[in-house]
Parts: structure tokens; sequence; C-alpha cells
């Protein structure tokens, strides 16, 4: 495994994160390919003696049986101030006022009710999920500050939104004196690369390290793409949403993966994360596991080196895509 700073911070994570998303309950959430924590368990136990030292989870994730599941296999299988946990605040949590947002009520009592279900004092990164229309930023953003000087969060994130949002952010809490974010959770993979235009450069900028979410697009780049439909391909409705079946252009990327990964005698998750890991300033995929075997792949990406002449033969047939996941 190989480790580098999160941003400009002195923390070391692992170049892969396990994102925990799948790992939860299906039974209760919309999501019905989850792992129940029986079958979560030997995941983040194979995460840990692969060498993956980050966690991502969220509080809305199985409505906080993620949280639960991450937080007592981590208390049974690592050291605490040897991983890096890594969870969200902004979803529905329960119905009636005050259930969702980044309210500063929403805020101080999700931390609180997060840090139960982990089985921890504190969590590594607090990051918010989405922008909040609802909410001015100062307040969220006093709040954060709040959380941090609590002891109950080390470093602050964010996750899925314009970039414009995401400096007015940062331009509030260097104008007050707040802690500030360290990383930008946005979605890209070789199918989706709107991030490219603005959010990116203002990363790069900013020194604010970039943690992508859906790295292989949802399983699409890692098979043929008329290859037969797994159960999280036929009941992701969000996952449907974000990537067009019909697109001729994404199929001619989804090949030239492929013809990659054939020229490198590698399997072709190898080639969508090298391709993520060569690019600034990616620090860490989160990679959505429910497999052994997609831990060990991803793993195997980092011993993968793209030529500048394999990524623009990866690049060029991309076209623009409709904005997707923060409208």
């Amino acid at each position: 495994m190989e480790y580098t700073k999160l941003g400009h911070t002195g923390m070391d994570v692992s170049h892969i994160c396990l994102g925990c998303m799948g790992l939860g309950d299906a039974e209760h959430w919309m999501h019905k390919w989850v792992l129940n924590e029986e079958n979560s368990r030997p995941i983040i136990k194979k995460a840990l003696e692969l060498g993956i030292n980050f966690f991502d989870t969220a509080n809305v994730y199985s409505i906080g049986k993620s949280e639960e599941i991450l937080g007592r296999a981590l208390k049974d299988f690592a050291k605490r101030d040897e991983v890096v946990i890594a969870t969200k605040v902004h979803g529905k949590m329960h119905e009636g006022p005050n259930g969702a947002g980044l309210s500063r009520k929403a805020i101080l009592g999700e931390i609180d009710h997060s840090l139960k279900r982990l089985g921890t004092d504190y969590v590594d990164l607090y990051q918010i999920h989405r922008w909040d229309y609802q909410t001015p930023i100062e307040e969220t953003m006093e709040a954060l500050h709040d959380v941090v000087r609590a002891g109950k969060a080390r470093y602050l994130g964010a996750s899925a939104m314009f970039a414009w949002q995401f400096q007015k952010a940062l331009y509030v809490a260097e104008k007050h004196g707040w802690t500030s974010f360290v990383s930008m959770q946005n979605h890209l993979n070789l199918l989706y690369r709107e991030e490219e235009r603005e959010m990116l450069p203002l990363c790069r900028e900013e020194k604010i390290g970039v943690i992508p979410y859906s790295p292989l697009a949802s399983g699409r780049l890692t098979r043929d793409w008329s290859a037969t439909s797994t159960l999280r391909a036929e009941t992701d409705q969000i996952a449907k949403s974000k990537y067009d079946a019909t697109a001729q252009t994404d199929q001619q990327v989804v090949s030239r993966v492929a013809d990659l990964a054939q020229q490198h005698g590698v399997p072709r998750v190898h080639i969508a994360l090298a391709w993520l890991l060569q690019k600034q300033p990616v620090t860490a995929p989160i990679i959505g596991a429910t497999k052994i075997t997609h831990l060990e792949d991803a793993v195997g990406a980092l011993d993968v080196h793209l030529t500048q002449e394999e990524v623009a033969y990866l690049q060029e047939p991309y076209v623009p895509h409709p904005i997707v996941s923060h409208q």
C-alpha cells in the first residue's frame, strides 16, 4: 500500500479509500444490494490487511447502520489511532422539521449521533454531504468549526457541489478565522469528467485533497457495455440517473479501457483507477467493495502507470455531460 498526505494536512491516508455505502441494511434502505453486517465485516478486515487505513461513510447510509457496522469492525480489527474515519452530514435522518440539512442544530446533533454509532470520540474527517440552499453558509461553517474545536472532528471536508459554492465556503472560513475544508469528495471518473473544468483547478490552487466517489462509474468501466447486468445496475436508480446506457461516446471510453487492460495484462479496474490516480490533485479514489476481489483489484491498480499517450487515448472520445449529483 502507498500512503499520501490528505490535501495540505499532515495526515497520512492510503491511496485507496474504502467507501462504506454498500455496507448496511438492505431491508430498511433504498439500496437493495448492500451487504449486511455479517458479510460486511470480512470486507473491512481485508481492507485493513491490504493496508487501507482510510474509511468513508455517512450518517444517511442505511440510516446509520453503515456507521454502526464500520465502528464495530474497526474496534475489533484495528487500533483507532491507526485508521482514518470519515463520515458525512446533510442527508435526511428522520421525518419532520430539522431532520436534514446543515443548520447549527442539525450539525451539532448529528455529529454526536455519528460518534455514538461509530463508537469513537472523534472522526478524522467530517464532511458536508451536499450544499444546503436553506442555511447560510456562515452558520454551517461556524458550527463545523465548533465541532473541530470541541475535539469531535480532526479535519473538515466537503462533497458534491459547484466550484463557486466551495470557493464561497473557503472564503467564509478564512474571513472569520474558522476551520476550513481540506478535502473535496466529488463525482469523477472516465465517464464523468465535468469536475475538470472548475473544481479540480480550484482544488489544485488551494491544495485541497480530492477523494472521488464512483471512480468506476458504478462498475460500468469494469465490464463490457453489453455484459449481464448486476443487481446494483438493475436496482440503483441513482446510478441509472448518472449514466446514459445509450451514449455511444461512453461506450467508446469503456472499449478503450478494455483495450488498454488487455495490453497491460491487467483487469479493467486497474486502468480506470490508474487514470484517476495520475490526475492532480486526486488523493484517494473511494472504492465501494462488496467482494474481496473488488478490494484486491483496486489495490493492484497502484502498480499500473499510464503513459501520457495512453491517458490521451482514454480521454479522447469524451464529450461534455449534463451536471449530475449536485444541481
